[in-house]
């Protein structure tokens, strides 16, 4: 995607998830337990304000977030992370330098993916707590969003911090799982010990477990943003171990 397509759909995100969450702001969020809808904004403009301090300032700041924050209305905190982040977006280019978690890639355009990505499942949560419609997610974005979770996430947390994956991986047989999003996009993920490994395409086509389904469908239930209507939108095919395996890992890469 182009960057300046992520934008749009951040803005697009943005938009939508503030007039959701004026809506009901005790509402709990079941996709985030423990959270209300006043925590997820806060969290939402917290990560916003984390991110325009990581490129304004060449490091991520820590400790995070300030205590002044909490004196902040979580819709005031959204506002002014929103508005401070896009000024940051608009005074730099995407190859400039930032400092992100990600090691191979300290740019500005890290950024505005990850906060592309970030927003439309934030969006996605408040709408689910708050009883609202969830808008459909573009399919451009949710490829993108599923290529991330698979690859900057997992596969790069089990390479850099694997002690946290020990329990889940060291007692796998060595698996390999095919996924599928749409009619084009696909990605083959091979798990072992100490192994998390993601390929572009479907191979040969023969897997451990197959997950397929729409884009849309593929990335909320890989991000268990499924909400009351389950996984029906996503065919799942394998050993229920095997599918237990991944998701458990994408769940630690993402916490």
């Amino acid at each position: 995607m182009e960057y300046t397509r992520f934008l749009d759909c951040l803005a697009a995100d943005h938009d939508r998830l503030r007039a959701v969450v004026e809506s009901d702001a005790d509402a709990p969020v079941p996709t985030c337990p423990g959270w209300t809808v006043a925590d997820l904004t806060r969290h939402v403009g917290e990560v916003y304000l984390h991110k325009t301090a990581a490129m304004r300032d060449g490091a991520e700041p820590e400790p995070w977030p300030p205590k002044e924050f909490a004196d902040e209305a979580p819709t005031a905190l959204l506002d002014r992370g929103y508005t401070a982040l896009r000024a940051e977006f608009a005074a730099r280019a995407p190859e400039d330098r930032a400092a992100t978690w990600y090691g191979p890639d300290q740019s500005v355009g890290f950024w505005i993916r990850r906060m592309a990505q970030e927003t439309v499942v934030h969006r996605i949560d408040a709408e689910l707590a708050t009883g609202r419609p969830v808008t459909a997610v573009p399919d451009d974005l949710a490829v993108d969003g599923i290529d991330e979770l698979l690859k900057v996430f997992a596969a790069y947390a089990v390479t850099e911090w694997g002690d946290y994956f020990t329990e889940i991986l060291d007692g796998s047989p060595g698996r390999t799982f095919l996924v599928r999003a749409g009619d084009d996009a696909a990605w083959r993920v091979r798990t072992g010990p100490g192994e998390f490994t993601v390929t572009d395409g479907a191979g040969d086509d023969t897997a451990d477990v197959t997950l397929s389904g729409s884009p849309q469908s593929v990335l909320r239930s890989l991000w268990n943003r499924a909400g009351d209507e389950g996984d029906g939108g996503v065919r799942v095919e394998g050993a229920p171990e095997a599918v237990a395996e991944l998701r458990r890992c994408l769940v630690v890469a993402t916490q």
